[in-house]
């Protein structure tokens, strides 16, 4: 078992109403995520330089700068290109909708609304852009890994996992059969702000290996002078929301 912390999603919260931003926050925690707050696009954008979230909340009407024009320069930019965004916004009419899509955001949400629908539109982003983050219970072969209690298992034993080591088996079981460079896995699982070898994927590698014992271990192969994949496909069952 690991801690928790360690591994939670990291959620961009752009709103300047300070009621909202709490509000956003405190559903945001209570669901298992960990939230950055910023109350202008040029402070997410210094946020952004320090860490590089998991999706991001951008509400259209900010002061400055707009979440529309922020949304849009983060697409721009080779680092946030693929970053999830939602637009929040009290501009329910169609062509607002569809300039916020075309601008770049993955999903629009209009307010008022609802904390229920707002982590269910989260998800469903989370499900598309970085499925390694929903909610509920990974499997393949005989490795079971719970992103909801932070377990795993191997042939129903639990076993333990450093949350370095979570991050990196989690990731690959949500993404079977795909071939990763040091670098990729580095970028996706320590995140691109860290600045370490690429030589330490191999030794975390090794670790998560040895940890996983031999009815598991060969899951995650080598392919020689390309990088890593898991071998196996594994199987989604959510159990969360």
């Amino acid at each position: 078992m690991i801690r928790p912390e360690s591994s939670l999603p990291v959620v961009l919260v752009v709103e300047d109403d300070k009621g909202i931003q709490e509000l956003l926050r405190f559903t945001l925690v209570c669901a298992g995520y960990q939230a950055l707050c910023a109350d202008t696009a040029e402070e997410a954008e210094r946020l952004l330089r320090e860490t590089l979230p998991d999706i991001a909340l951008i509400d259209w009407m900010l002061p400055g700068k707009s979440g529309l024009v922020l949304t849009r320069k983060l697409r721009s930019e080779r680092r946030t290109r693929h970053l999830p965004i939602i637009i929040l916004t009290a501009r329910g009419e169609e062509a607002d909708r569809v300039a916020g899509l075309e601008g770049g955001a993955d999903d629009y949400i209009v307010k008022p609304f609802s904390p229920k629908e707002l982590m269910a539109r989260l998800q469903a982003v989370l499900r598309r852009c970085t499925p390694e983050f929903v909610k509920g219970t990974l499997s393949v072969g005989p490795v079971e890994l719970d992103t909801v209690s932070y377990e795993a298992r191997v042939g129903g034993r639990r076993i333990t996992l450093t949350p370095t080591e979570f991050r990196l088996l989690r990731f690959l079981m949500a993404n079977p059969g795909r071939v990763y460079s040091r670098q990729q896995l580095l970028d996706n699982v320590w995140g691109d702000h860290v600045y370490i070898e690429d030589r330490t994927v191999d030794i975390h590698i090794r670790r998560l290996r040895v940890a996983l014992g031999p009815a598991a271990e060969q899951l995650v192969e080598t392919v020689r002078g390309a990088g890593y994949k898991l071998s196996s496909p594994p199987e989604l069952n959510q159990t969360g929301p």
